[in-house]
């Protein structure tokens, strides 16, 4: 596995995108790059085009995932009056949208899931680097200078919170 230091959110949203936005995950830096909206220079078009194995193209969920997705959503959902109409949304000819707009109606379920969305797109993101042999390593957060001449008590609060927080 090669560690590669990459912005999981911006990877979730590419994963996502239900647009025709394509993105490339540059290997070098971990960016991803929009090739539709992201203005480049020539020089930088022809490396991307050159430069195959620096960059990974990002394919997003297709609509059968997504179908899917809210299926093994609905087979936890115990609630017998949301279950129904959301099974039935997923039926209909424009499924997504309609299940989007039947889930406003269960503010409980809409909740749920939210949560269960969130948790499996970030699971897939790990899954499609783990697919490309990547490992996701976090960005080291700047940690604030300490000042000298902080009384010992204060040091020990904030050292406290750092380590709680």
């Amino acid at each position: 596995m090669r560690p590669i230091t990459i912005d999981l959110a911006a990877l979730t949203s590419a994963l996502t995108q239900e647009d025709r936005t394509d993105y490339i995950l540059d290997l070098e830096t971990g960016r991803l790059l929009n090739l539709t909206e992201d203005d480049f220079e020539p020089e930088e078009l022809h490396a991307i085009e050159s430069e195959k194995g620096r960059y990974v193209p990002i394919e997003p969920l297709g609509l059968a995932e997504r179908i899917a997705m809210r299926e093994a959503f609905l087979f936890d959902l115990h609630d017998p009056h949301a279950h129904p109409v959301l099974t039935q949304a997923l039926t209909d000819r424009k499924p997504l949208r309609t299940f989007d707009y039947e889930l406003k109606n269960f503010p409980k379920a809409q909740k749920a899931w939210k949560a269960y969305e969130a948790t499996q797109i970030n699971q897939y993101a790990l899954i499609w680097l783990h697919d490309h042999d990547l490992e996701p390593i976090a960005e080291e957060q700047e940690k604030p200078e300490v000042k000298e001449n902080i009384p010992e008590g204060i040091l020990r609060r904030m050292n406290k919170s750092r380590e709680h927080g």
